[in-house]
């Protein structure tokens, strides 16, 4: 998309290079500085663009901070220095305005284009913002969360998530009609809470097309997290600086530990892929897998864990029946 601006601008500083080596017949010289300056405005320009507008303004206003407190700090050492005070001038500027500048653009990130216009509005930055999305509103999760309290603040509702939710609970398909609606009882849930403050956005990105797309970009214009338990958009947010809550993530991190040797009681639900293999499942979901249980299905049985293999979809427990286990074990004690 950017490669044709890119070369039009490399082609005139070579150009323009060219032209002035003509003037002083160093037409040869004049191309390759003409062209190492269009390949260096073209990096500059790169790199800037993944500088947060936070991080620029705390940056300046870091290192003038320093330069400031540095030049203040040298007015009354002037009468004590003498001469020296050029050197120790330039060593005081050199050490205030780095420290104010690393300062500036490690606490810069807080910064958002829209805080300041709610500075401007004399509105005071939020922080901590959540923005949801569509599919962690539907999965309903979310609400639990909040009603324990371990989540709470300012979630943003933008517009264009509104509406997708009021097009999946209005389609003709019964199952995505009882899904829409449903997000929509989860967002009035959310509303209801002390502790929760939902607001709704009109910020869009018309040149925008994905949803997804829009999300990240509405989660860099605030400074704020998304919401979610879609494993492509986390990803995606993530490669562009997005901070991420992953309900997923949280489901799996509070699953309880299980270790090889320990025993617990299954149903065998059904029958594996391996052959005599049994499948259950815990309450939380998680399958577990035993050797030689297939005659056990429709039956409860006690079990001894031999290995848990956690996956991106979530953990697999495999074991084998209690008798088996012991049995084993007793015979590598002989």
């Amino acid at each position: 998309m950017f490669l044709i601006p890119r070369l039009i601008v490399l082609i005139l500083f070579a150009s323009s290079g060219y032209l002035i080596g003509l003037k002083y017949n160093y037409e040869i010289y004049g191309v390759l500085v003409g062209s190492f300056l269009g390949l260096f405005a073209i990096a500059v320009e790169i790199k800037f663009k993944k500088i947060q507008l936070g991080s620029v303004i705390g940056g300046l206003l870091g290192i003038s901070s320093g330069l400031l407190f540095a030049y203040l700090l040298m007015l009354p050492l002037k009468v004590f220095l003498g001469e020296e005070v050029k050197a120790a001038s330039f060593i005081l500027m050199a050490v205030f305005g780095y420290g104010g500048l690393l300062i500036g653009l490690s606490k810069g990130k807080a910064i958002s284009f829209a805080g300041i216009l709610r500075l401007f509005r004399g509105q005071g930055i939020e922080e901590n913002l959540k923005i949801l999305d569509t599919s962690v509103i539907i999965d309903g999760r979310i609400a639990d969360v909040c009603e324990t309290g371990f989540l709470e603040g300012v979630f943003i509702l933008p517009q264009f998530i509104l509406q997708e939710l009021q097009h999946i609970a209005d389609s003709p398909d019964s199952m995505k009609r009882a899904r829409g609606r449903r997000g929509l009882d989860i967002l009035h849930r959310i509303q209801k809470m002390s502790r929760i403050t939902v607001r709704i956005v009109d910020e869009d990105f018309p040149n925008i097309k994905e949803v997804d797309a829009k999300l990240v970009a509405l989660a860099k214009l605030l400074n704020a997290k998304v919401v979610t338990n879609d494993f492509n958009l986390n990803k995606v947010a993530e490669l562009q600086g997005v901070s991420v809550l992953n309900i997923n993530e949280l489901a799996n991190s509070l699953k309880p530990v299980v270790l090889p040797g320990e025993t617990m009681k299954v149903f065998i639900l059904k029958e594996g892929k391996e052959y005599n293999q049994g499948v259950a499942y815990l309450d939380d979901g998680t399958m577990v897998v035993v050797e030689n249980a297939r005659r056990l299905v429709g039956k409860n049985a006690d079990v001894t864990v031999t290995s848990v293999l956690q996956t991106t979809a979530g953990r697999m427990i495999f074991s084998k029946l209690k008798e088996d286990y012991e049995r084993e074990e007793l015979k590598v004690a002989k």
